[in-house]
């Protein structure tokens, strides 16, 4: 009787093997001589001449079904390194860019206020309905909140980072400054959907470092602090620094007295300043606490510029000349109206105006204040004479007193 143990010794796999699809599959082209020996060393047999090869696999190498897997074990054994690079044909026409205009600011801002020593946070975009109403929202009430706390979609950044900076204090950390740039809904409609960089800065929060210090005299972050965060990020996104006006005041949950509002003309962009004391204490947190909001969105588009290279750099080889004038005007002209009405003077000489005082006291008329500013003077073309300087300055004085109704201080 015979007994059979086992199975029938299976036939060998054979692969037809075309000596071209080496560079077809893997861009390698390697010499036939030494891809049969790569083959020989891992066990297979090959026979048959060029351009087709008969390839025997051995019986220990099932995961071998066909031509892409002898391809895999040649350059496997010869390297990778032996493939050459060669690049995409970029055609004639100049690449789209990769990131959209509002991908760029987001990323911009990100950095800018990252430099400026605060931390990133992301919050919910969703908040109770107290505070959506409290923030100038309300009426976007989800129909399946998450819980009891998240029931509207929210309409400002600023609720959120509040909530987190109290967090940190309650742990400990009261000196904390957070940014966050992410989607704020004033409405159910798609336009209503809007792209906002806010932060908050709380206690001894500043840009050069947090926390006490013997030589910190500054005291805890206010709206000026905030204010510098908020103009980072309008230059990092490309706004037209020149333009922008900084009005007094601002929405109700910030403090009348210490909050201004960024616009270009009529358009406004954001707000800045500390947060009212009502508004933190509904928000069941302790200040003091100052925060800004932008809405990217807001921003007007850059100008297109032909290259992505930067300009050369254009240096005067003349001496730059600053005079100081201080004007006397009604208490209700704003600074920002005085300088953009010095610049105007002359805009192909005057490169810099700045203002480092503001007076009001004895010697000046009741209802009435002191603005010193700084103008800088730059010829490119010429030395400047005392005659020219003058007549500057004549421009100077009659364009702010047509302008604001300043007069020279004596």
């Amino acid at each position: 009787e015979i007994t059979v143990a086992g199975d029938a010794r299976a036939e060998q796999k054979r692969i037809e093997f075309p000596a071209s699809e080496l560079e077809r599959l893997a861009g390698l082209n390697a010499d036939p001589q030494e891809v049969r020996r790569v083959l020989g060393s891992l066990g297979f047999s090959v026979a048959g001449q060029d351009p087709k090869l008969e390839i025997a696999v051995p019986s220990w190498r099932p995961d071998i079904e066909g031509k892409a897997d002898i391809v895999e074990e040649i350059v496997r054994i010869l390297g990778v390194d032996r493939i050459p690079s060669i690049p995409f044909d970029r055609g004639e026409s100049p690449r789209k860019p990769v990131l959209t205009q509002g991908q760029v600011r987001t990323r911009r801002a990100k950095r800018a206020l990252a430099a400026r020593g605060l931390v990133e946070a992301v919050t919910w975009s969703f908040t109770d309905k107290e505070s959506a109403e409290l923030f100038g929202g309300g009426g976007l009430a989800l129909a399946n909140p998450i819980s009891a706390e998240l029931t509207d979609m929210r309409p400002s950044l600023v609720p959120g980072l509040l909530a987190a900076a109290q967090h940190n204090a309650d742990r400990g950390f009261g000196d904390v400054g957070l940014f966050e740039v992410g989607q704020i809904f004033k409405g159910d409609q798609p336009q209503d959907q809007l792209t906002a960089a806010a932060a908050v800065r709380r206690g001894k929060s500043k840009s050069f470092g947090t926390g006490r210090h013997w030589s910190d005299h500054d005291g805890a972050a206010d709206a000026f602090d905030v204010k510098a965060d908020a103009l980072a990020v309008l230059a990092a996104a490309g706004a037209p620094m020149g333009a922008i006006q900084v009005v007094p005041g601002g929405p109700p949950w910030y403090h009348p007295g210490r909050s201004g509002t960024l616009q270009i003309g009529p358009h406004v962009l954001g707000h800045f300043g500390e947060i009212h004391p009502r508004a933190l204490d509904a928000l069941d947190a302790e200040g003091p606490a100052a925060a800004f909001e932008l809405i990217l969105e807001r921003i007007p588009e850059p100008k297109p510029k032909p290259t992505r290279a930067k300009p050369p750099l254009e240096l005067s080889p003349f001496q730059p000349i600053e005079r100081d004038f201080a004007f006397v005007v009604d208490r209700g002209v704003r600074a920002a109206d005085l300088v953009r009405a010095a610049q105007s003077a002359d805009k192909k000489l005057i490169t810099d105006v700045t203002v480092f005082d503001v007076y009001e006291g004895e010697g000046i008329a009741p209802g009435k204040k002191s603005i010193a500013i700084a103008v800088k003077l730059q010829a490119r073309e010429k030395t400047l004479t005392d005659a020219e300087i003058d007549a500057v300055a004549t421009k100077i004085v009659d364009e702010v007193g047509k302008r604001t109704g300043g007069v020279l201080r004596a």
